[in-house]
């Protein structure tokens, strides 16, 4: 079993690793849109309004909206399928591999909500916000990795990797709890319908994915309309997707999904999302705007939470032997990885246009600015620490050998 698990994980960092660089060009080609004479034609494509028609079913957003919410609901397909695979199969189908990296997520959501809750204590039209710099992107945090070369210890990029997808189960929780509008029960009754309807596929064990996607578009749609959010959608459906066929074990459908999504997800679905949402207008922001306690305290949050929260907490229960620091892994080398942590990209824009998307708040401060910086900053300390951790370790091993 150890051996097929392998060739898999190193399959999908490499795409991850990939991803990761895409989605820092399509970073960068947002702000050159956002801050050049090709702004206007920018905003004016994410506002352009698109309608679905069927009957009374109405669905009418602008473009943004459809990326974020359509999507972005494959996005949280895929993380539903990897953390049930995870799970069942995984790296973290063996406890001991949890401990480590769900104490280090505990302390990565706890003390970065805490910073920025502490810097606008003041101001509570603004405590939305606290989840913003409370999650870490795999795919951007992989991606700086590979600028490391092949000397990474896998043992890092387990941990880090495991650590990121207890973040989103973090980040799922917390959408799911915090994020919800006005409830309509009618919707809510149509979403419960649709959950039976998979409970009886998946008892049954249908492996016709068909039959499950259609079932999950009607609970999309269900979700939309009923205040919950509707990139959950993708979540749910994910649980009820059968890990083996009981006729041929061979077959995973699970995995199947996971293997045609995780491209599209990666190259396609990620950087248009990182396009759509990441084009801060900097000619436009003033020094108040830059300084307001949203941007301050997601950067801060970022850059100086991820990395205090891991590491400490990480170290309390190392010292208390309660876990235990990887083979192959320093601690400068774990410290490095905690900082790499606070590249919060993806999912921190994403809750930042659910804490504050639809409020008239924007004009006082613009949370991707701080998002931006302290991804960046945890990105570039992160890197320095771990490549001159690889860089000692490496001298070392030389001056092991030809003392020998």
């Amino acid at each position: 079993m150890q051996n097929q698990k392998i060739p898999f994980i190193h399959a999908f960092l490499r795409l991850e690793s990939a991803s990761g660089i895409l989605l820092m060009l399509a970073t960068a080609l947002a702000m050159v849109f956002a801050n050049s004479f090709l702004e206007p034609l920018y905003h004016r494509l994410l506002e352009i309004e698109i309608e679905i028609r069927i009957a009374a079913l109405d669905i009418n957003k602008p473009l943004l909206l459809w990326i974020n919410d359509g999507l972005m609901t494959i996005f949280f397909f895929l993380v539903g399928l990897e953390l049930k695979r995870e799970f069942l199969e995984g790296e973290l189908s063996n406890r001991r591999n949890i401990i480590l990296p769900g104490i280090g997520a505990v302390g990565g959501m706890l003390v970065p909500a805490l910073i920025y809750l502490l810097i606008n204590s003041d101001d509570p039209s603004v405590w939305r916000g606290w989840a913003v710099p409370v999650a870490t992107d795999i795919a951007f945090t992989l991606g700086v990795l590979t600028l490391l070369g092949t000397r990474v210890p896998i043992s890092i990029k387990v941990f880090l990797t495991s650590l990121a997808i207890l973040d989103d189960i973090g980040a799922i929780v917390i959408i799911a709890v915090f994020y919800t509008a006005e409830i309509s029960m009618t919707s809510l009754m149509v979403a419960a319908g649709c959950v039976l309807v998979l409970v009886f596929l998946n008892n049954r064990n249908w492996v016709s994915h068909s039959s499950y996607m259609m079932v999950g578009i009607v609970l999309w749609i269900a979700l939309l309309k009923s205040g919950v959010h509707a990139t959950l959608a993708g979540v749910i459906l994910a649980a009820f997707i059968p890990m083996r066929s009981r006729t041929d074990p061979d077959v995973s459908p699970l995995k199947i999904l996971e293997h045609d999504l995780h491209t599209v997800v990666a190259f396609v679905i990620l950087p248009v999302f990182a396009f759509a949402n990441s084009g801060v207008m900097l000619s436009g922001i003033t020094a108040e705007q830059a300084l307001h306690g949203v941007p301050v305290g997601v950067a801060l949050g970022l850059f100086l939470g991820k990395q205090i929260g891991i590491f400490a907490l990480c170290w309390l229960f190392i010292k208390m032997k309660v876990a235990a620091l990887p083979r192959g892994m320093s601690w400068a080398g774990l410290y490095g990885a905690s900082t790499l942590c606070g590249i919060g990209f993806t999912m921190s824009l994403f809750i930042g246009s659910l804490a504050f998307g639809e409020t008239d708040l924007h004009a006082m401060f613009d949370e991707r600015l701080g998002i931006i910086v302290g991804s960046l900053l945890s990105g570039v300390l992160g890197y320095a620490i771990l490549r001159y951790s690889l860089m000692s370790q490496f001298i070392g091993s030389l001056f092991l050998r030809t003392s020998r």
